[in-house]
């Protein structure tokens, strides 16, 4: 029998992972912010490359059960759908960054509002439109209940979307949250000329970060080796469909952030991101100095060619 899953957030990952849930043989609810006429056999503004299968209930109304629940909006927003989520069944954060105002990551947030559900996380290296399509696809499904990420993995892996179950969610959701910054990073050192070395450098170093942050904040290092971490930067900091990335090539170029922002109808999570998970840093006293540039950079209290003479003369050390 198909288990009834709802996904909250019809955005391009929400429509997306809808589309991939329902390949997997369950029936999915979608809800919309906006009311929608009958998508069926149509397809979604977000995500206008594949149609809407019957499968699929599409709608304004939030559901009233499901046997499980995918969060699928920008986790700025999180926190306030959370009152209308059915009051049940286990909810799986799909969104990636840190909450401005609290400084949590999203199972944080979870864990603080509902702390006797069962939660998890799904992340990796994953374009919305690519898994619309249904191209090879790789992810990590991450909770503190084993078997919940292994029933999870099982039920909802196809033939072109794989899914890792892990039990380390802390490290999952650093390297979720934080590829979006050296994503921004890479950008800017492109799109001012920097060069393919500085790219890899900012990849690389940015990997070492990432390690830190998951030893200092109680996570394990070698899930960053993984598709949360080396995987999702990989993509993020290289591919062209990374709205961080993009942002990041035009400040390069010598646009103003506002400027690119108000040209954008999507959100950007690496903005908001650097100073929360700099400020989370710095709280765990774990040395960020790529995330701490970025957050300068885009709070105008550094240039780009600054950033790049503080990062490269720093005390010479052992990698």
């Amino acid at each position: 029998m198909p288990i009834n899953i709802a996904v909250i957030g019809a955005g391009a990952w929400g429509i997306a992972l809808s589309l991939q849930i329902a390949r997997a043989g369950a029936n999915v609810y979608l809800w919309s912010r906006k009311e929608l006429p009958n998508p069926t056999n149509q397809t979604l503004s977000r995500l206008d490359c594949v149609p809407i299968p019957k499968t699929i209930t599409v709608s304004n109304q939030f559901p009233t059960q499901a046997d499980i629940i995918f969060l699928a909006v920008p986790l700025q927003y999180m926190r306030s759908i959370l009152p209308y989520v059915p009051p049940t069944a286990p909810l799986i954060a799909c969104c990636k960054g840190v909450e401005t105002t609290s400084l949590k990551f999203p199972l944080e947030i979870l864990e603080e509002i509902y702390p006797k559900r069962e939660h998890g996380a799904l992340s990796g290296p994953n374009f919305a439109h690519e898994v619309a399509k249904s191209y090879p696809t790789a992810s990590v499904i991450a909770s503190k209940n084993a078997e919940l990420a292994q029933e999870l993995a099982n039920k909802l892996s196809t033939s072109n979307f794989r899914l890792y179950a892990n039990t380390d969610p802390i490290g999952v959701e650093i390297g979720g949250a934080a590829k979006n910054v050296f994503a921004i990073a890479a950008g800017m050192a492109m799109g001012a000329g920097l060069g393919e070395n500085a790219r890899a450098s900012i990849i690389t170093r940015g990997i070492a970060e990432l390690s830190r942050l998951s030893t200092g904040l109680g996570g394990e290092p070698m899930t960053l080796s993984g598709l949360a971490g080396v995987g999702d930067m990989i993509l993020t900091c290289t591919g062209q469909g990374s709205r961080n990335y993009s942002l990041g090539f035009e400040l390069g170029q010598g646009k103003k952030l506002q400027d690119i922002l108000a040209q954008r109808t999507t959100v950007t999570e690496g903005v908001a991101t650097a100073p929360a998970l700099f400020q989370r840093a710095k709280q765990h006293h774990v040395n960020t100095p790529i995330i701490e540039a970025v957050t300068h950079i885009l709070n105008g209290n550094m240039t780009i060619q600054t950033a790049q003479n503080i990062l490269m003369s720093r005390p010479l050390g052992n990698e």
